[in-house]
């Protein structure tokens, strides 16, 4: 017997009619796309931010590589 437990009550996975069987999949699927797409924004963050770097240092090539320009008063 598989049971399930939802909101703290326990049922009988097997024993759930067909609508609760097919609304638990539907539940399933969509925590599992939900973690995929956390996982994908975590992803495209990451390279949103390296992108913005490299964009950062090649408007200002100098300063990336920490030198400090001084100009004249």
């Amino acid at each position: 017997m598989r049971t399930i437990t939802i909101d703290g009550k326990s049922y009988d996975a097997d024993a759930l009619s067909p609508e609760a069987k097919a609304q638990l999949a539907s539940i399933q699927f969509v925590d599992s796309e939900l973690v995929r797409l956390q996982a994908q924004a975590a992803a495209l963050q990451t390279a949103r931010m390296a992108y913005a770097k490299a964009l950062n240092e090649s408007l200002n090539p100098l300063t990336s590589l920490g030198d400090t320009i001084r100009l004249p008063s």
